[in-house]
């Protein structure tokens, strides 16, 4: 078993690698799922997000988001989103910083909060596009299966509209950490507008497998549906490399 496990680390790291590579321009918040947990890991660890989404209209997605937690009088994560796209055959790239830290700690039985904000700033036109804030609320059942609810506020700044963010999600792993599943639906609610499609504020969704053969390594694969308001299904890769701190866990 264990050297099955390493021979498929091997098969994956090159990937993990070539979806970083391709993901050296950007544009979004957030990882690969888009509901948000109210946990951060421990001050001083890091990790690398990335991941790369087809759309069956042909629209394609390519982000990296690295992120570290510092010790700013309480932990906080920081994070910097790259993000590129491919939408109706034209390519955008965005840069979003975010910054997360914990409210209140999760407990079985009872939830936790977080709260984080973020700011996308578009490569191509230079202009700042969009604000985001968000707060997380994480329920754990138990050890093994998760509750989040995401509530949150949204300005779009290119035709300054305001939107209220939400999502729910369910995270159920194995009581080794090795396999999760997630489902969650998210969106954005607000006033209808000429220049926006109706689908931007229908609700979206998406379900995935996480493998994860080692505490600093996994990957997922995801489908979707409207992941980004356009009406079409998704399907996605990511990987995520972790970066502990010194004799600490590889963290979420």
């Amino acid at each position: 078993m264990a050297v099955a496990r390493r021979q498929l680390i091997g098969i994956a790291w090159p990937l993990a690698a070539v979806m970083l590579m391709a993901a050296h321009e950007a544009r979004a918040a957030g990882g690969a799922y888009a509901v948000d947990t109210a946990e951060i890991s421990e001050a001083g660890s890091c990790k690398i997000e990335t991941w790369a989404s087809w759309a069956s209209n042909t629209d394609l997605v390519r982000v990296a988001n690295p992120s570290c937690v510092v010790d700013i009088f309480r932990p906080v994560e920081l994070s910097s989103q790259v993000f590129n796209a491919r939408a109706d055959g034209e390519w955008g790239t965005t840069v979003t910083p975010k910054a997360k830290t914990k409210i209140i700690p999760t407990e079985i039985g009872k939830f936790g909060f977080a709260i984080s904000a973020s700011a996308t700033y578009d490569m191509m036109t230079r202009e700042n596009t969009q604000v985001n804030i968000n707060i997380p609320a994480t329920l754990r059942f138990s050890n093994v299966v998760r509750l989040n609810v995401n509530a949150g506020w949204q300005w779009d700044r290119v035709i300054d509209r305001h939107y209220v963010t939400y999502g729910v999600g369910i995270d159920w792993r194995t009581p080794d950490n090795v396999w999760t599943w997630t489902g969650e639906i998210f969106g954005q609610a607000g006033a209808d507008h000429p220049d926006v499609p109706a689908a931007v504020t229908r609700p979206r969704l998406q379900t995935g497998i996480r493998w994860r053969p080692i505490d600093v390594f996994s990957l997922d694969v995801i489908y979707g549906r409207n992941i980004y308001g356009e009406n079409a299904n998704w399907f996605t890769v990511a990987a995520i490399r972790r970066f502990p701190v010194p004799g600490g866990k590889g963290g979420e």
